[in-house]
């Protein structure tokens, strides 16, 4: 039988041109479906929560667009508003100084800002590692020099003390090879000789030859924001070491070692931070000899320490025991010791395991500096609850203040948290 042309079977010699997806499979609508109105109860709670937000930004805008950044007092500041809603935030312009510095004399804001930009360029070479190693000198002599911009006095004081550490670490080196504790002992040990028994004399000495000094500022008169950032940054860098050190002593297989180290971390982890303040505060003066000064912010800066360290050490030892043993021997298998086996294998590999413990205790940390409000230390909570608002001019200014204070926590809270996730990233923890 013979097929006509018009009965045989069409084939399409060409591709048909792509058409566009369905409006319900891509673009906004399906990120609408698949997100916000997947379900008939999501669909609900989308609902909801819009309602919220809307009734939230409908409270708060007014507010913030009406708000008076220019008046005396808070009377002058309802006198501008006539009725309206509106936030008074012109105590925030007036009263800056004291959220941010405290009590610190004006004429010395500049030298307590450039130590909080020096800081940045200390830490920057330990953060970036794409940075020359060669900078790592200025870290190691920042905590001196802000030490003397921040409380001034002579520059003798700082750089005898870094001369006792410079000391201390020789001591170290000279005995590392022997005993490695026994090296940090005699070390310490050097070093706090030194400071106790030849700084005052040779500062003395020094000062009588080449006076270079600034003005004294004392410590009650640091306060603010500034009192929480140097509690915050002198625990955490001071209390990852400590916690490290306290992770590995609890490990050990020296009984005394271990039970001290089980012994501090649980009596720690036991009490409430307030309460090792108040001993910072109070009780610590009794066990010192009479007519000793020794400075509130060094006492609480040791006992927040102590208390972030406990919490570490237990952070730190979750890494060490999510490596398997195989790693341990593979130090062994190469002629490595202990102390050589921990350096440069098996800490490496806890501590990234470790990054988002650890930066979430040091957040927690931060905060929780607040809480030296309550042993009289005008933090920046403090001044807001003491000095602003006991003025007759700002009395019942709160919510501008409170929030003010929560944007200046949340910004280092936010660099910290950013920061660990680019260094977990950078890491590979997930991979590697």
């Amino acid at each position: 039988m013979v097929h006509t042309p018009e009965q045989l079977a069409f084939v399409r010699t060409e591709t048909l041109p792509a058409q566009a997806p369905p409006a319900t499979a891509a673009g906004p609508v399906h990120w609408l479906r698949a997100n916000l109105f997947s379900s008939i109860p999501q669909g609900i709670m989308t609902l909801i929560a819009l309602y919220l937000i809307y009734s939230f930004l409908v409270a708060v805008i007014p507010w913030f667009a009406n708000g008076v950044w220019d008046a005396t007092s808070i009377r002058d500041c309802r006198e501008q508003l006539d009725g309206a809603r509106g936030g008074c935030f012109a105590v925030l312009s007036e009263r800056w100084p004291q959220l941010l510095f405290g009590n610190y004399p004006s004429e010395h804001y500049g030298r307590a800002t450039l130590a909080f930009v020096l800081l940045f360029v200390a830490l920057a070479p330990l953060l970036f590692s794409e940075l020359p190693r060669k900078m790592l000198w200025f870290t190691g002599l920042f905590p001196f020099l802000a030490y003397w911009l921040i409380w001034g006095g002579s520059i003798w004081v700082p750089v005898l003390a870094l001369l006792g550490v410079v000391l201390g670490f020789v001591v170290y080196q000279l005995l590392a090879d022997r005993s490695f504790f026994g090296a940090i002992i005699a070390g310490v040990a050097a070093s706090m000789l030194f400071w106790v028994y030849l700084v005052g004399p040779l500062d003395s000495a020094l000062s009588a030859i080449a006076n270079i000094s600034l003005d004294k500022v004392e410590s009650r008169e640091i306060g603010g924001f500034m009192i929480n950032f140097i509690l915050g940054i002198s625990s955490m860098a001071l209390a990852l070491p400590l916690g490290i050190a306290l992770a590995l002593g609890r490990q050990s297989d020296l009984p005394i070692i271990k039970t001290i180290c089980v012994v501090f971390i649980e009596f720690i982890r036991g009490v409430p931070l307030i309460t090792l303040l108040f001993v910072a505060s109070v009780m610590l003066a009794y066990f010192l000899p009479p007519g000793s000064n020794f400075d509130l912010i060094l006492r609480v800066i040791i006992m927040i320490t102590l208390f972030a360290a406990a919490y570490m050490a237990e952070a730190i030892r979750g890494g060490l025991a999510a490596l398997p043993r195989g790693q341990y021997e593979a130090g062994a298998s190469i002629g490595l010791d202990y102390w050589q086996s921990m350096r440069l294998i098996i800490l490496p590999q806890a501590l990234k395991i470790s990054i988002p413990s650890i930066v979430n205790i040091a957040l927690s940390l931060f905060k929780d500096t607040t809480l030296v409000s309550i042993i009289s230390m005008f933090d920046v909570l403090g001044m807001i609850g003491g000095p602003i608002l006991s003025s007759t001019a700002w009395f019942g200014v709160y919510w501008e203040l409170y929030i003010a204070a929560a944007a200046m926590f949340f910004v280092f809270c936010y660099g910290i948290s950013q920061y660990s996730q680019y260094l977990e990233r950078k890491l590979a923890t997930d991979r590697r």
